[in-house]
């Protein structure tokens, strides 16, 4: 009877014991990781496929009223299979919105005089308002003299200095804004995040999404930070933000010790990892570390599905505003 009370009594004590483990590692993860919680997932597929239905239905009213519809040029140098998608996807959302596509596609061995002519002749088109070339190029292009040959009415990766200087200049307004940037600011205001007053910290300093992102940041009154690869104490930096845009390239480079508990996060890092179980032996992933951001964060971008979408709908928009332009309508 006694060895059952005590064995009764040591059972109790153990799972007492077990109850209270728990909850002090619960305690733990919480300090350390913002515990249990589930940030709300920005869905960027959503948003930019209501984005792109908006651009449909005024292709169609232009197509109504001119007899034309904007036009789009894109070059692609090589084989790579991530710009190829990148482009495909492009095509794509091109046909479903009514926008008309061409695409150039060179060798990988081709001379840059074969680019600029190609560029020379969507420049001269005026069927055509939107012009770009699919990056990275390879090594033996020079790319920025390449950049510089596209036209600034028709620029609308907003990659030209005029563009670029203009948006980082107040009381002036660029023609166009890259893409991407463009698609992370948009992706905030539409999911109610309050930007203005904000401390932010962009990590990565690119002419294509860094910079811009940060001097758009700048013009929604946000108090903006940039981490690069010589910052010091950059988890600390970080980690005082009310907003993150990382675009570092750099998967998992940002933990959920890096955040403060509440923060908003777009991951514009897009990385392949190999994972025999996919599909095509790899898959995408950010520069975020998702599984622990998801415990800080308020908010988070997916990889993919986040900010990926909202740059192809950002480029539509850009053609389209083009087109207004050059066809004067409004």
């Amino acid at each position: 009877m006694m060895r059952t009370t005590v064995t009764s009594l040591t059972q109790k004590m153990v799972v007492a014991w077990r109850k209270e483990f728990k909850r002090c590692m619960s305690s733990i993860v919480t300090r350390a990781t913002g515990g249990p919680r589930t940030a709300a997932i920005i869905d960027g597929k959503s948003i930019a496929e209501e984005i792109r239905l908006g651009i449909a239905s005024e292709v169609r009213r232009m197509k109504e009223y001119t007899g034309r519809v904007p036009g789009l040029a894109v070059i692609l140098v090589g084989q790579r299979r991530d710009s190829e998608t990148y482009v495909r996807n492009k095509m794509k959302a091109c046909e479903e919105t009514g926008i008309n596509s061409s695409l150039v596609e060179l060798p990988d061995d081709c001379k840059e005089d074969e680019v600029i002519n190609a560029l020379s002749h969507f420049n001269e088109d005026p069927s055509v308002n939107g012009v770009l070339v699919q990056l990275p190029l390879p090594e033996h292009l020079d790319e920025e003299k390449i950049l510089n040959v596209v036209s600034l009415e028709k620029d609308v990766d907003g990659f030209h200095p005029e563009s670029m200087g203009n948006l980082a200049m107040r009381g002036r307004e660029p023609l166009f804004i890259s893409c991407t940037p463009k698609g992370c600011i948009e992706l905030l205001i539409r999911s109610g995040v309050t930007i203005t007053g904000k401390k932010a910290v962009v990590i990565g300093r690119s002419n294509i999404v860094g910079l811009p992102t940060s001097l758009l940041l700048q013009r929604h009154h946000a108090t903006v930070s940039i981490v690069h690869a010589l910052t010091k104490n950059p988890e600390q930096l970080t980690s005082e933000a009310d907003i993150v845009v990382t675009a570092a390239g750099v998967p998992n480079l940002v933990r959920g010790y890096w955040l403060k508990p509440g923060a908003v996060v777009v991951d514009v890092g897009t990385c392949p990892v190999e994972d025999p179980t996919a599909e095509l032996g790899y898959r995408l992933v950010g520069d975020v570390c998702f599984e622990e951001a998801v415990r800080v964060a308020s908010a988070v971008t997916p990889v993919p599905g986040g900010v990926g979408p909202m740059t192809i709908a950002m480029l539509l928009s850009n053609t389209l505003d083009s087109a207004k332009r050059a066809y004067e309508f409004t």
